[in-house]
């Protein structure tokens, strides 16, 4: 790490500065392909990096497919963050696309980033997909919650990763006629942690909110607008997080271990998501009409979960069917179409992840409580329920001045609410159906936010699947090619 002192000349794309590489790769069909492409290795994003191992992305770029020239010099460019948990990631040791690496505690690098295009734990290596597709991928590292210098503070809290994002992004448009691609046709995608930045990326595009963050670390001087937003399992709208989460989990009373939840905690948390959920004045999708905590079961099992079951379903034999349902009997099977209550799904998820409350934990030990932490402090809290009833070492009887700010700095659904202009204007958002890790409302609730104001939303939960899923790559890939008409 250093502190950056290169002029704004540092940020011109350098076309020459590249390497012809070679790779046979899997589309999301499975067929293999040989792919010759252009990778430009790291570079700075910025001219006065905070931290040049994170704050550098790498670029990629079509030139053959299976021996057929590309022209690459119109794709759409998708955008590929490799953030998980908040931590950092970077591509300082990137070797070609795809390569980008995340290391998370106790795991290692983070699934589906090791080179293949398969499933691995059940996330897909969409950079990889994309190329092979013929779009460019750019691969931005970005700084996370866990970087401390050598003075011993903390520089990768909140809002530090979407600033980076958002850095990227200028440097995309700042080069548009020097680095590959369609820069008016960005794609970004994420999952977790990374969906929920992806979505803030492009809820939050061209906000003067960010301009002074942006500025400390010489950011291009570009728009940071981006085209459509890639999203899966968004760990998002984390200050109404906990209220949502007991709303949907809260009946599945035990957690892993076997142990239960409060049932105040959990009964005053869902209070506040009927509050939350009424503010919000939302309409659900296929003329549902207004969303309310009383009619949101109903809504995820018309407009999802059934239709989710029934596609699941409808992809089996009759024998494998069969044998299916018998053994989820609370599924009823009839002329092709799935119906369930909502009891019984909970059911047949069975236990939740996480303890009450679920990201502001009173005892401050989330990842979201951590990546609210200033750079002298450790994690805080970001809700003032859990300050109130604090069991940190430090308990707070409030949350500190500043985090209304940075709450705001990270939360899509405030920039929606606005109706930014300059926000994406095509949502692709998924969730597995077994996803404990947060509540089904809040990717509900993102797409019906963009959805209630004229934005192409394409949502669905995938039936059977948890967290960091994704088992339909293929449709993806082909959507980019349809709202980009590429």
């Amino acid at each position: 790490m250093r502190n950056g002192s290169a002029s704004a000349s540092a940020l011109v794309f350098d076309e020459d500065d590249g390497e012809e590489l070679t790779e046979t790769l899997v589309d999301a069909s499975g067929t293999t392909h040989e792919v010759v492409y252009r990778f430009h290795g790291p570079r700075e994003y910025v001219a006065h990096p905070l931290d040049d191992t994170h704050q550098s992305l790498v670029v990629s770029a079509p030139v053959k497919i299976d021996g057929k020239a590309v022209d690459a010099s119109t794709a759409p460019i998708v955008l590929a963050n490799a953030v998980g948990a908040y931590m950092p990631s970077t591509v300082e040791t990137a070797v070609g696309v795809g390569q980008n690496q995340l290391q998370l505690p106790g795991i290692g690098p983070a699934p589906g980033r090791r080179g293949d295009t398969g499933p691995v734990n059940g996330l897909v290596n969409l950079a990889k997909l994309a190329l092979v597709a013929g779009y460019v991928v750019v691969e931005p590292g970005a700084r996370g919650r866990s970087l401390v210098d050598a003075s011993g503070n903390r520089y990768g809290t909140a809002p530090a990763a979407i600033v980076d994002l958002k850095a990227a992004v200028r440097y995309i448009r700042f080069n548009a006629d020097r680095i590959p691609g369609n820069t008016e046709w960005i794609v970004s995608t994420g999952t977790s942690a990374g969906g929920a930045l992806s979505a803030l990326l492009g809820a939050s595009g061209d906000s003067s909110l960010y301009d002074d963050h942006l500025d400390k670390i010489g950011a291009a001087d570009a728009s940071d607008a981006i085209f459509a937003t890639a999203a899966w399992c968004p760990i998002t709208d984390l200050e109404h997080a906990d209220a949502a989460y007991e709303w949907n989990w809260g009946d599945n009373v035990t957690q892993p271990g076997g142990t239960p939840v409060d049932p105040t905690v959990s009964a005053d948390l869902k209070s506040q998501f009927t509050e939350y959920q009424a503010g919000l004045q939302l309409d659900g999708l296929d003329g549902f009409g207004p969303l309310t905590a009383d009619n949101y079961a109903q809504y995820l099992l018309e407009t999802y979960l059934q239709p989710s079951a029934t596609k699941h379903l409808k992809a089996l034999s009759d024998a494998d069917r069969a044998v299916y349902l018998a053994k989820n009997t609370f599924i009823s099977w009839d002329d092709g179409r799935a119906t369930f209550a909502w009891d019984d799904y909970l059911s047949h998820v069975g236990a939740r992840k996480k303890p009450a409350p679920a990201f502001d934990a009173f005892d401050a030990s989330t990842p979201e409580n951590d990546e609210f932490g200033t750079a002298t402090t450790g994690a805080r809290h970001f809700t003032a329920y859990s300050a109130t009833r604090s069991t940190a070492a430090s308990p707070a009887t409030s949350i500190d001045g500043d985090i209304p700010t940075l709450l705001r700095l990270m939360n899509p659904m405030h920039f929606i609410s606005e109706k930014n202009p300059h926000r994406s204007r095509h949502w692709w958002i998924r969730l597995g159906a077994n996803d404990t890790d947060t509540s089904l409302t809040v990717s509900a609730n993102l797409a019906a936010a963009v959805h209630n104001i004229g934005d192409d939303v394409d949502h669905a939960y995938y039936w059977d699947q948890g967290h960091a899923t994704n088992i339909d790559p293929n449709d993806f890939i082909a959507w980019i090619g349809e709202i980009t008409g590429s």
